[in-house]
């Protein structure tokens, strides 16, 4: 299997990560073949965290393969905001993990500017880290969010972090375009690993995965990591793995263009709908609505279970607020719309842009009804 260059780290990391969350659905007898079976076929990136199971996943995979530890860089998240309580996580953590060290320790789920604050303060969960680091029970410290990536960009700018989780997929993409567009070369020009995490959207291009994991192989990124709970599962990860070729600009293009999952709703932020005359730039506004429920909302429940996969998913970032706030500070919003019809013959992806804007003022300004 493909390994890359793990940041200024020095480690090298196989292409597929072995994400632990799943882990606990799933009985140990079949974690420990799988977990196993992975580090047999050429993986050696196992990732965890402390509040999955409240150490459930961690216990398996030490009890699974802490006989194997020289053969994989093993990485666990702390939810923990301050110094003793990121300490006694990672003693716990190790604990559970069999092991004298983590290769890599993720400030977990740092989503908003308080807990960025939070962990950098005097006596925050970075001097544990650090503690950590110089005991030897850590070598590399790094950070990870769900959407949205302006608390990472800052935190990047703001401590030098080794590593940084991100989610990307061809889905997201057109919900935050912010994280190829400006958090990969900054993690790049800092020298920082970037782990690609979510390469299914949640498990919303489930139809489409072999697509999905050559999207996300070929981007600029040191590993991409996959919940397995399913020896199905991992023989097909594995494959997609091992028979990757990079994706031509062509075939990337024709993706966006005729991806199932993004249809004639999800903008491709083209900006081919512009100019407005009423001056809405249209693509921000859709931008917002990404931040909001990822454009899951889109009008129809033509089909059941599509519908309820989509429900279950499209706050699942917690986005709301903030997106919210984003679109009351646009110069001009949505209830602009004079209905002119310039702007629909003009997108290349079939959107009915005219509805689009209804639907996204109706959830971005909170409207009664639509």
């Amino acid at each position: 299997m493909q390994q890359r260059p793990f940041g200024r780290t020095g480690l090298q990391t196989s292409v597929l990560g072995f994400g632990g969350f799943h882990l606990l659905e799933i009985p140990f007898t079949e974690a420990d073949y799988l977990l196993n079976a992975y580090l047999d076929a050429g993986g050696n990136y196992i990732e965890t965290a402390a509040s999955y199971g409240k150490g459930e996943s961690e216990r398996k995979i030490g009890r699974a393969i802490s006989g194997r530890r020289d053969e994989y860089v093993l990485v666990t998240k702390t939810g923990e905001r301050g110094r003793q309580g990121c300490l006694d996580s990672l003693t716990r953590s190790l604990d559970h993990l069999r092991t004298d060290h983590v290769d890599v320790l993720l400030m977990h789920g740092v989503g908003t500017l308080r807990d960025l604050e939070a962990i950098r303060a005097p006596g925050g969960a970075l001097e544990g880290a650090e503690q950590a680091v110089r005991e030897g029970r850590v070598r590399h410290i790094g950070i990870s969010m769900h959407g949205q990536p302006d608390i990472l960009l800052a935190a990047l700018h703001a401590y030098d972090f080794a590593a940084v989780m991100t989610t990307i997929n061809y889905y997201d993409r057109f919900n935050f375009p912010e994280i190829e567009e400006s958090l990969l070369p900054l993690a790049h020009r800092l020298g920082a690993a970037v782990i690609l995490m979510k390469p299914l959207a949640d498990g919303l291009l489930w139809k489409s995965p072999e697509k999905a994991f050559q999207y996300a192989f070929n981007r600029p990124v040191s590993v991409v990591v996959s919940g397995i709970n399913s020896r199905e599962m991992l023989a097909e990860d594995l494959r997609y793995a091992e028979t990757y070729e990079p994706l031509s600009a062509e075939a990337g293009e024709d993706l966006a263009c005729n991806a199932p999952e993004l249809g004639d709703y999800v903008c491709r932020q083209c900006g081919k709908c512009l100019p407005c005359p009423e001056g809405i730039d249209i693509p921000d506004v859709f931008r917002s609505e990404g931040w909001y429920d990822r454009q899951m909302g889109n009008g129809t429940a033509n089909n059941t279970a599509e519908f309820a996969l989509r429900e279950r998913l499209k706050f699942w970032f917690g986005n709301q607020e903030i997106a919210r706030v984003r679109y009351a500070a646009t110069a001009v919003q949505a209830d602009r719309c004079t209905k002119c019809g310039l702007c629909t013959p003009r997108c290349p992806y079939g959107i009915d842009i005219i509805r689009k804007l209804e639907i996204a003022d109706y959830k971005l300004a909170g409207r009664e009804i639509y």
